[in-house]
């Protein structure tokens, strides 16, 4: 019966997360979910016009009542599969991380503030304020589509340098503001009152929007705000540049990877995991792979599973690993050694063995095996060494990489 149950709660999580193109009904539910958030938002826009509210107001106040339910129903399944989300934590600590996380507290916010004021008539207009969360529920759109994730790539590759423009930008205003205040403060007593009244004038003229309201009337003054003018036209083009070469950058890697996927050839390598792998029972996420190594496909008894993030490995799978074809530009050379029995190798430890000191012994085949040699490995008749070396050795053949 928990089996049936756990079962069942799996088919639930795998239809509410981002559905594959191979299981239409999470597909469905997909572009029911990206439905929903647009027609809820429609019909609070629409409400707040006279004319509208009018004619349609029981309609558009029907929608939004049944998609804030959608929304509170939804958030209840995303909070009873959390465990399918996060599997290496447990229950308790996966819905934890879930509610707690942006997403969570996104789903969270968009249907509470629509209920509160049913329990707390008092402070309808404040959680009615709060329903404005709900259009943050349009970054799941986001993460349906991939043209728009990149926006998402983008400012989290350089958070960081926009974060050091922003910190500039902030250390610019306030020093502005005082500069303008030591100038403007007898002129305008009223207007510069103290060191902090000349903020909202430097935010306008170093983001360029200049509204006009607040501005300096003495010569030095004035020569003062022409020179943080054009310091802001430089300011505002620091973060507006980094997102752009974002852009460039996200969009060339996106072209490289179609590039190598029709004029590179792609090596794929199988893999079957046992009990004794690390890798069992961890996520693909956990594996840490190199960024030019994927996942192709996973084989799962007679399924063909599609790989993901969150898709934890069992013993038995059939991984199937992909990368672009090694590019020969380091002339790397290995040989492959085969220990026959007259070899004089057979019975020595590696770090014993009369070979260059430019010669490498990087792998030895054992059986079916493949183990990393040390220096106290002796090696055995029909072992294969594998050796990267620049001298000629006998009965030794190149390797093709």
């Amino acid at each position: 019966m928990n089996t049936a149950w756990e079962s069942r709660r799996r088919r639930v999580f795998d239809i509410i997360d981002i559905g594959s193109d191979n299981d239409a009904l999470s597909r469905g539910y997909d572009f029911f979910n990206v439905f929903s958030i647009l027609l809820n938002l429609a019909a609070s826009t629409l409400y707040t016009f006279d004319s509208m509210e009018l004619k349609y107001g029981a309609l558009l106040l029907t929608l939004e009542r049944i998609t804030v339910a959608l929304f509170a129903i939804d958030y209840v399944l995303r909070v009873w599969t959390a465990k399918y989300l996060y599997p290496g934590l447990s229950q308790l600590r996966a819905v934890k991380k879930y509610m707690l996380s942006f997403t969570g507290v996104v789903d969270f916010l968009s249907f509470v503030p629509y209920y509160l004021p049913f329990f707390f008539p008092s402070g309808a207009v404040a959680f009615r304020m709060l329903r404005i969360v709900r259009i943050f529920r349009l970054f799941r759109i986001n993460a349906y589509y991939d043209s728009l994730n990149v926006i998402t790539e983008v400012i989290t590759s350089k958070k960081q340098q926009l974060l050091s423009s922003v910190f500039i930008i902030l250390v610019l205003m306030l020093s502005s503001s005082l500069c303008m205040y030591s100038l403007e403060n007898q002129a305008q007593p009223e207007v510069f009152t103290n060191a902090f009244s000349g903020i909202w004038w430097a935010a306008s003229t170093l983001l360029t929007v200049g509204y006009g309201d607040i501005y300096p009337i003495t010569t030095l003054g004035k020569m003062f705000g022409i020179f943080i003018t054009f310091l802001g036209v430089g300011m505002v083009a620091i973060p507006t540049g980094i997102i752009s070469a974002g852009f460039v950058d996200q969009y060339s890697r996106i072209k490289r990877m179609s590039e190598y996927g029709e004029e590179e050839d792609i090596h794929f390598i199988r893999i079957r995991l046992s009990e004794e792998d690390p890798w069992t029972d961890h996520t693909i996420a956990q594996l840490n792979l190199p960024a030019r190594v994927i996942v192709a496909v996973i084989k799962r008894g007679q399924k063909i599973l599609v790989p993901r993030g969150n898709t934890v490995l069992k013993a038995g799978d059939v991984m199937v690993f992909g990368a672009e074809s090694f590019q020969d530009k380091e002339h790397i050379r290995l040989k492959e050694i085969f220990l026959k029995k007259s070899n004089p190798w057979i019975g020595l430890r590696i770090r014993d063995l009369d070979i260059s000191r430019q010669s490498i012994i990087v792998l030895v085949k054992r059986g079916r095996k493949m183990r990393i040699p040390t220096g106290n490995m002796v090696l055995q008749e029909g072992d294969t060494v594998i050796l990267y070396t620049q001298s000629h050795l006998a009965h030794s053949s190149d390797i093709e990489i």
